[in-house]
Formats: structure tokens, C-alpha cells, sequence
């Protein structure tokens, strides 16, 4: 249910949706709202809309199954009164008044309405790259007497150790395909479909060239062009090709899979739960079994914003891979926490390795605050991680952060839904039960090291 408060910003009486602690009204929301419906009125466009008229007051909500693919346009996304989305149960709303008179009625059984939220922003999870050599060896003094400890420990309980040199980038493979096992893999990821939901993707790189690739911008005045650079590399980690044009080392992991490419981030990096739904929905109803998401916001506690479209998609066989975040300070004591909307309880939370298979500075431990949606799931390589960048930053370099380890583990999810045909909860449980365990805290690895099948 939603939180609700008995003050107005004037000062007058008045139920309006409260904002989570510690976020505040200067915190990094929109100033739209997020309607949750119920499950039962789930795939009902006549009765939300019915519900935001005869309630709210809005007499012409969109509904995005109106829209080709469920593919809301991202001008009416921005500007339209409200928007339901019927796959995934969510509105996005606009006008205090409006919110007021539908979270008024929340407290009546009858109500088809579950929750009312603030819109929060989310951003890209990356940190700058390459990774500094005063970094590695500050890394080496904050840790080694640690992994010496747990080393010996996981030998005693029969963990696998990691090889003592770790790994590194060759001439053919990253050091990230290596660590997984993608090199040796005879899966492509044929048949699947992944949607990489971030800033886009540039179209002219020779290594995307004659890729079946469906796009679609959900930001309002900018195409699914990649004007930043994030969602490029995101996208050749999870699905580039098998023998890049460019002449580089390979490190793409399903690149036989479809591409679907939801532009839910600006050319700066910023977007918005709207924006995420309507990616989700638009997914979910083109049939893509995996959703890659490196984005996040920094909030240590569950919204169910995130949490119930989620776990609806799941239910539909569209498993959400979402970055845990990169709040983390491990050199300076600080493990952070797992941000939303990697903390919902259904989206498998990724967390982030270096090339020693340690835990990335960045990478956080799990939450406690919010329970079981809190935990890291798995980790990923997330460190000096090569990949695509557009043509007009160089076609290749290295990004650090969660966000590059969430790709590692969609492009391997696409890699098991072609090896058994598991999808949404079966493709959750066959990816972390195939995952190498490591001798490492589990709060800050989960089930360990995302592994391809072979």
C-alpha cells in the first residue's frame, strides 16, 4: 500500500504519496507518480481507464497495447496525462490532484489500485576505465590478507580457487569470456531475444553491421542512436559478434541472438522509471526471455514501482538482469548497498569482479534494509571490461562498473535459454545453480561467477 502523508506542499490538508525516508522533496524524482493496480486488474485497459476517469479525473489515458509492439512513442510517454501499461499492471500519472483523489481511495478493498509512488530518475552504472595501476595495487594492499584468509577457508570446504595469475585479454577472447567459460561455449544465444534497455546503440559500428536488431527510444527528442556510450558497450558484451568486423579480440557473448534495443537512458546518461516500464512492457510483449539493465538509483530501500512490474514480466517469461549499483568504497571501508531497481525481489542483481576475481571497489555488499530483494543474486566481470563504444569515440575501449557485468550475465542467460529452453523463473534458478562458486563473503558474490553453458 501506499505511504501517504496529510500535508500538501501548501500547507493545506490532503493525502498525497509520501516519498521514502532519507529521499526527501529534493530527492531524484519527476514529480509524475507511479499507479501500481492490483493483480486483478492486470491487462484491463477499459477498467484503469475507467478508474483514471471516474477517480482521477483524466479523461484520455493512453493505453500502450493502442501503440504497434507496445511501443509507446516517446513524446507521449512525456507528455500525456497518463499512460497504463497492461502487461505489467503500472500507470505513469501526472497532476497532484489527480494523485491525491486516487490515493484517497487506496485504503478500500474495493480499490483496484495497490500503490501510488513518486517517478524517481535512474541513471548509467559505470565508473571511468581503464582501471589506474595505482588502483590494482591499492586493491592488492586493501585485500590480499582477506582472499588469504578465505582462500584457505573455501579450500577446507571444498570451494573452487581461483588461478593464482587471474585472468587477462588475449588476442581472441576478454579476460571476461575467459572467466566464464563463454570461449569454449557451443551455445550463440540462436532463437532468443535480448533487450538491452540503456542509452541505445550505434547502428553504424562495423562489428552491429547486418545484426537483426529491433530498436525503439522511449526518450523524448532523441532516436535510439547511442549519444553517449554506454548502451553500445553494454550491448557488445551481451550480444556482439562472434568474429568482431573490426578486427578486434571477441567480446560479445550471444551473438546469435535478437537484439532488442530500448533507449530508456538520454545521450547523458539519466532517465526515468516511465521510461523502464514502458522498456519492460514493450520487451515483455515482443517475447524477449532477457531484459538487461545497467541503470540504477541509488536507494536503499524497495519501491514497488520496480518490484511488482518485475515480477509480473518474470511471470510472463522475461527474466530482468539489472545492475546492483556502484556505491560502493571498499578501499575507504564503505560497501554500499544494492539500489533500486536491482533490490526488487524478482530482478536478478549482479554484482561486479576484477580479472583476480575479486570484488570490484565499486561493487556492493548486500542490503540490509530491504531483505531478500536487497541481495546480490551474482557476479559478473566489471572491471577493465573491453567492449564496443561508437565509432566517434574509438569502436572499442574499457568501461568499469556493475553495468558491465550485467551484460556478462544476460548474454550468458540468452546462452541457457538456448541450451534447455528454461525461461523467466527456470531461466533465474538454471543461471545461478550453474554459477562457480567462490571463496568470497556470499553477501558480496551471491551464487558466484556467472557461468556459460558447454
Amino acid at each position: 500500500m501506499a505511504k501517504v502523508r496529510k500535508s500538501k506542499a501548501d500547507g493545506t490538508s490532503g493525502d498525497v504519496p509520501e516519498l521514502p525516508p532519507g529521499v526527501g522533496g529534493d530527492g531524484p524524482t519527476t514529480g509524475r507518480f507511479i499507479v501500481i493496480f492490483k493483480d486483478g486488474a492486470v491487462g484491463d485497459p477499459a477498467g484503469a481507464r475507467a478508474v483514471l476517469r471516474d477517480v482521477a479525473g483524466i479523461g484520455d489515458a493512453a493505453v500502450a497495447s493502442d501503440y504497434e509492439d507496445s511501443a509507446v512513442t516517446a513524446e507521449d510517454l512525456a507528455q500525456t496525462e497518463a499512460m497504463y501499461f497492461p502487461t505489467l499492471g503500472m500507470a505513469v500519472v501526472s497532476g497532484d490532484e489527480a494523485v491525491q483523489a486516487m490515493a484517497a481511495g487506496i485504503a478500500d478493498a474495493d480499490s483496484p489500485i495497490l500503490a501510488i509512488e513518486p517517478e524517481y530518475t535512474v541513471s548509467a552504472l559505470e565508473t571511468s576505465g581503464p582501471v589506474a595501476l595505482d588502483y590494482l595495487r591499492g586493491y592488492k594492499a586493501a585485500v590480499d590478507h582477506l582472499y588469504e584468509q578465505l582462500t584457505a577457508r573455501g579450500a577446507d570446504a571444498g570451494i573452487e580457487e581461483m588461478p593464482a595469475a587471474g585472468f587477462s585479454d588475449t588476442a581472441q577472447f576478454t579476460w571476461g569470456l575467459q572467466a566464464t567459460r563463454v570461449n569454449t561455449s557451443r551455445y550463440s544465444g540462436q532463437g532468443v531475444r535480448v533487450a538491452v534497455l540503456d542509452t541505445g546503440l550505434d547502428f553504424q559500428h562495423p562489428d552491429f553491421l547486418g545484426r537483426a536488431i529491433v530498436s525503439r527510444s522511449f526518450i523524448a527528442g532523441q532516436t535510439v542512436q547511442d549519444g553517449q556510450r554506454h548502451g553500445t558497450h553494454c550491448t557488445g558484451t551481451a550480444c556482439g559478434p562472434r568474429q568482431p568486423a573490426s578486427g578486434v579480440r571477441r567480446y560479445g557473448i550471444a551473438y546469435g541472438a535478437t537484439i532488442y534495443i530500448g533507449k530508456v537512458l538520454s545521450n547523458q546518461g539519466s532517465g526515468a522509471t516511465a521510461g523502464i516500464i514502458a522498456g519492460i512492457e514493450w520487451a515483455a510483449v515482443n517475447g524477449c526471455q532477457v531484459v538487461s539493465m545497467s541503470l540504477g538509483a541509488d536507494i536503499d530501500q524497495k519501491l514497488q514501482q520496480y518490484d511488482v512490474p518485475i515480477q509480473r514480466a518474470l511471470n510472463a517469461g522475461t527474466l530482468v538482469i539489472a545492475a546492483a549499483s556502484n556505491n560502493a568504497r571498499r578501499f575507504q571501508g564503505n560497501v554500499g548497498f544494492v539500489g533500486a531497481p536491482a533490490n526488487a525481489d524478482a530482478a536478478l542483481a549482479v554484482g561486479a569482479l576484477d580479472a583476480q576475481l575479486r570484488v570490484a571497489d565499486f561493487s556492493p555488499r548486500s542490503s540490509t534494509a530491504t531483505g531478500v530483494g536487497g541481495r546480490i543474486d551474482i557476479v559478473g566481470p566489471g572491471v577493465n571490461v573491453f567492449s564496443s563504444l561508437p565509432n566517434a569515440v574509438g569502436k572499442q575501449g574499457f568501461l568499469n562498473g556493475t553495468s558491465m557485468a550485467t551484460p556478462h550475465v544476460a548474454g550468458i542467460a540468452a546462452l541457457w535459454c538456448q541450451a534447455t529452453g528454461a525461461r523467466g523463473a527456470a531461466l533465474w534458478a538454471r543461471v545461478l545453480q550453474s554459477a562457480r562458486p567462490l571463496a568470497l563473503d556470499s553477501r558480496d558474490v551471491g551464487a558466484g561467477l556467472v557461468q556459460a553453458p558447454q
